[in-house]
């Protein structure tokens, strides 16, 4: 063995000395030892080897000692310089007191094309990298080398690379190993590099723009107080605004938090903006503010009844609640945020009818302040609760919205259409009136902006409807409901003499000194140009009817005074639009006149019925499934009890065809049942229905008369129709007690249980076709 192959052995910590390094050295014992042996062999070398664990390493670097002195501190110190990779064998002795280990020298591979473009890709990456720090002279020393060993071993002086890194660098003694593994370290170091510089470049770029934003603020400051317009809006501000308001001790303590964290907040942040919007929003609240019911009982019941005519069972409602808050607070058992002391009703009828002007009579009857809330088309679960606080652009929901607008918490909140409400993927805005509309629970009403308990017990909540149906049984069931049916020609003549024909004379500019209308002809609009169960068309005629009137006095002499009567109408309005018409339509066998029940009211339907050759039921007009049914029912029994009717069963083998005309509106319900059995009957026995009849009811296979809904809607469209005779259901007899006594008069309404009863006085007797035949 010769001495080259035997050194004495120097272990490091720190650094990790690589082939082609220059290092310094601290010089403790055992290093001194290893120095002092190498300058006393003839080669002057030692083996320099990482000691980070303890693992023994298997490999290290030959050094040669290129200086000895003393270091910065004063310490021992000598200087290194690595020259080559050896393989550390067994331990073996030598003079001195070092360590001495037997080497074995690793051989450099030949360079092949591979590894030279290794070698180029490094050298890319780091001049990349030194080139971001803008190392200028270790890039031209960088570029002098051209050895791809040297090159990887430059990596020893990576910052970025760990003592276990440069580890293993030293124990891998193949190049294109060693290159390809710097070349992936490389890559990721450059990668969060350019990660790091960007998120320091914004952050540097968002500071310069805080600054410059604070020093701009400060500067509008100063320029606004130089002019007389500053306005205190921070925080203390705030702290005394809250400190002075009259707020419940709950809403007090939560702002006063919000109050805290403004405080702390800093003017550009963001949150602070957010708590400043949630402040304004709950100091402009009138938590405890409310006005005094009126106790005039007769006086509301006055208003009431100078606003509008009928609507008997809304005006009693409020004076019941009247009569018992005022009753309470005589005793001494005012309610304050309890529950259940509020009210809640939904007026549904058809549109015209007065439901919305309705609440504001309702607000000055009982001396409080009136909101409406429009929801029709309202589709979002966050309009009635509001948004969280978090989301951008964040809002109270319209309750709590409603209740700023009108200043006081106990107002009077008209939910208008709420069966328009609609539901989608933003959740169901009905779901969400069901705290609000419940007296037992509304009392703690939570809105998701405000986040705090909101007393609407004291609300009197007013909904308006035109299809009961369509709103949620749930949400029914919270409210107390009051049907308006419509007005009946009386009704109708009424309202336009004391509300509608003084408003339109006021809007064309015109006095009743220059003009009369005659009962006659508000009679004649309200039955011929009209057929509405409210009176909004009817004071659009009566709007269109002054225009006229203002049009030929502009050139009459002064005191002329016009009077229209019903043979001027015409003349006015063009012809009537409503012409009875049941005499044409039963004129031949297989048409029947029903009653039905819209969102515009009640209305008259016609059922035909006629057969041609084939099989089976056709039916059409738009029918909806349980209509349909209705049909399949009808034909059922008339086919079981066609001897009872006189009719050949062949007759009835044919095919059916049942139409509804007004094909384009859709139907449904099963109240058509009566009529479509009467329809089929006239006509498989050729005998007409008398043309002064009208019918409802559901039918079962058996004959038996099943109740319905809208009894009183629908003896209002027969009254307007012309009609003289209705059947209805036994069972519905209770439901004439809210039909108005001008309309009973005019009808004779027999109630059922049998629908071949019904048969047996509808249809026109048999020797009355057998003249007409002959």
């Amino acid at each position: 063995m010769t001495e080259l192959n035997r050194l004495p052995v120097l272990f490091l910590t720190d650094p990790v000395l690589l082939p082609g390094m220059v290092v310094p050295v601290e010089l403790d014992d055992a290093a001194r030892a290893a120095v002092d042996a190498a300058k006393a062999s003839d080669a002057g070398k030692l083996l320099v080897a990482p000691r980070l664990d303890d693992r023994y390493p298997a490999y290290g670097v030959v050094a040669s000692i290129v200086q000895l002195g003393r270091m910065a501190g004063g310490q021992s110190g000598a200087v290194l310089k690595g020259e080559s990779r050896a393989h550390i064998g067994s331990g073996t002795t030598g003079p001195g007191a070092a360590l001495w280990v037997e080497i074995e020298a690793v051989t450099e591979p030949e360079l092949t094309d591979e590894i030279r473009e290794l070698a180029s890709e490094y050298k890319q990456l780091v001049l990349a990298m030194l080139q971001r720090r803008e190392a200028w002279q270790v890039i031209d020393s960088v570029n002098k080398l051209t050895d791809p060993s040297a090159l990887a071993d430059t990596a020893g002086y990576a910052s970025y690379l760990t003592d276990i890194q440069k580890r293993d660098l030293l124990e891998t003694p193949d190049v294109g190993d060693r290159l390809r593994t710097l070349i992936t370290w490389t890559r990721d170091h450059l990668a969060e590099v350019e990660v790091n510089d960007k998120i320091a470049g914004d952050v540097r770029d968002g500071m310069e723009k805080t600054q410059k934003e604070f020093l701009l603020r400060q500067q509008l400051a100063a320029i606004r107080k130089e002019l007389g317009e500053d306005e205190p809006d921070g925080s203390d501000d705030y702290r005394a605004r809250v400190e002075s308001a009259t707020l419940p001790d709950n809403v007090r303590e939560a702002a006063m938090r919000e109050v805290g964290k403004l405080e702390r907040a800093s003017d550009q942040s963001p949150e602070s903006g957010w708590i400043r919007t949630w402040l304004d929003t709950v100091l402009d609240l009138p938590w405890n503010v409310t006005t005094t019911d009126s106790t005039d009982i007769k006086g509301a019941r006055a208003i009431l009844d100078a606003d509008h005519h009928g609507l008997d069972d809304v005006k009693d409602r409020i004076v019941e609640y009247l009569a018992v808050r005022a009753r309470r607070a005589e005793r001494g058992l005012q309610v304050v945020g309890g529950r259940g002391s509020g009210a809640v009703m939904v007026l549904a009828g058809p549109p015209g009818v007065g439901k919305t002007s309705l609440g504001e009579s309702v607000a000055r009857a009982l001396g409080r302040k009136f909101v409406r809330v429009a929801l029709g088309g309202v589709r979002d679960e966050a309009e009635m609760r509001g948004h969280r606080r978090t989301y951008v652009g964040a809002l109270p929901g319209r309750i709590v919205r409603a209740i700023g607008e009108a200043g006081s918490m106990n107002p009077v909140v008209l939910l208008d259409e709420i069966d328009k409400v609609g539901a989608d993927y933003r959740g169901d805005p009905s779901a969400a009136l069901l705290e609000v509309l419940d007296p037992a629970q509304n009392h703690t009403f939570r809105d998701h902006y405000l986040d705090l308990d909101l007393d609407l017990s004291d609300v009197v909540f007013l909904a308006t409807a035109n299809v009961i149906e369509q709103i949620p049984s749930a949400l029914l069931d919270r409210m107390e409901l009051v049907t308006i049916d419509g007005y009946t020609e009386d009704d109708k003549v009424v309202i336009a003499r004391n509300y509608l024909l003084p408003r339109q004379q006021e809007r064309a500019a015109i006095t009743a000194d220059e003009v009369e209308v005659t009962d006659d002809a508000l009679r004649k609009i309200a039955a011929d140009y009209t057929r509405e169960p409210g009176v909004r068309q009817f004071e659009r005629f009566l709007a269109k009817l002054m225009r006229k009137v203002t049009t030929s006095l502009s050139g009459a002499a002064e005191g002329t005074k016009i009077t229209v009567d019903e043979p001027d109408l015409v003349g006015y309005l063009g012809k009537p639009r409503f012409t009875p018409d049941s005499e044409e339509r039963t004129a031949v066998p297989g048409v029947a006149t029903g009653l039905a029940v819209t969102g515009l009211g009640g209305d008259v339907l016609y059922i035909e019925a006629g057969s041609t050759e084939g099989e089976g039921l056709v039916l059409t007009g738009q029918l909806g499934d349980v209509m349909k049914e209705s049909a399949q029912i009808a034909l059922s029994y008339v086919r079981s009890h066609a001897a009872d009717f006189g009719i050949e069963p062949k007759s009835l083998e044919r095919s059916i065809h049942v139409h509804v005309p007004a094909g384009a509106t859709p139907k449904d319900g099963p109240s058509a049942g009566v009529t479509m059995v009467t329809a089929l009957v006239s006509m498989a026995t050729g005998r007409k229905v008398r043309a002064d009849v009208a019918m409802t009811g559901e039918v079962t296979l058996n004959g038996r008369v099943l109740p319905i809904g809208g009894v009183k809607q629908k003896l209002l469209a027969a009254a307007r129709s012309g009609m003289t005779t209705v059947f209805i259901p036994s069972r519905n007899e209770p439901d004439l007690d809210d039909v108005p006594a001008e309309v009973l008069e005019a009808l004779t309404v027999h109630p059922m249980t049998d629908v071949a009863d019904i048969i047996a006085q509808a249809l026109e007797p048999i020797g009355e076709v057998a003249v007409t035949a002959a």
